[in-house]
């Protein structure tokens, strides 16, 4: 089993980004547990991008990554 917490991985890269903690609620936005099986049994090609609010991530088995605004 990995040893990373993506969820945390994701909440420290939006909050280095300027999202405020009260300001998501992932349960509403995305599964966690399911993005990290998938993440976790996918090849390294595997990107999934999703949006929480106003910022767009992209995670792959070895980061998270905000995305620029397009």
């Amino acid at each position: 089993m990995n040893e990373r917490n993506l969820l945390l991985e994701i909440v420290t890269a939006l909050e280095e980004r300027g999202l405020g903690h009260d300001e998501y609620q992932f349960q509403r936005v995305i599964d966690i547990e399911a993005l990290e099986q998938l993440v976790d049994s996918a090849g390294a090609d595997l990107e999934v991008r999703f949006s929480v609010g106003e910022f767009r991530l992209c995670v792959t088995q070895s980061d998270v990554q905000v995305l620029p605004s397009t």
